[in-house]
């Protein structure tokens, strides 16, 4: 079965000195690379996904500004560029029309933030009929604050991954999905 790597906002802003810096973030994108060239070895489809906000109000992901553009040591060469509005990376785009198109029944998704984009991609996705495998340290998030408690970003994740993989994907590490 013909396989893609998804790998969603890997952008400025999540980044030191972004508008929306998540904890991480730097060893996140070495392990995205590592899968980008996995992926290419095994002639893997490789989406990349870049949200670009159109929500009024947003403080992030702005159009026309440098935090919204992917970051520039993430790999893209033979990567196909998928723009988003949304948090989940199939609404209103063409991103189940290209992997409808390829054959694609098996993703494996990373990217970031855990709690949101990737969170609603992995949902969708499965809704959809994918059989998902999600590279658990090739995601990252940041602390939240829910009824005035802070929750760690370490906190964030497991909460997310233990959800997530208790149905909707098979969460495994980048060394894990490589072997």
């Amino acid at each position: 079965m013909k396989k893609a790597l998804i790998v969603i906002d890997i952008q400025n802003d999540y980044f030191c000195g972004g508008n929306m810096e998540l904890e991480g973030i730097d060893d996140v994108l070495i392990k995205i690379n590592k899968l980008i060239k996995f992926a290419n070895n095994e002639g893997y489809s490789i989406y990349i996904i870049q949200h670009i906000m159109q929500r009024k109000g947003a403080t992030f992901f702005l159009p026309n500004t440098v935090g919204v553009e992917l970051h520039e040591a993430l790999e893209t060469k033979e990567t196909t560029l998928i723009t988003k509005h949304y948090p989940n990376s199939f609404r209103e785009t063409n991103l189940q029309a290209s992997l409808e198109k390829e054959g694609i029944k098996e993703l494996i998704i990373c990217g970031a933030m855990t709690h949101m984009c990737v969170d609603s991609t992995v949902r969708a996705g499965f809704d959809l009929g994918y059989e998902i495998t999600l590279a658990e340290d090739a995601c990252a998030t940041r602390d939240l604050v829910f009824k005035g408690a802070m929750v760690s970003a370490k906190d964030v994740q497991r909460s997310f991954m233990s959800a997530l993989g208790s149905v909707f994907c098979e969460v495994k590490s980048v060394d894990e999905i490589i072997k």
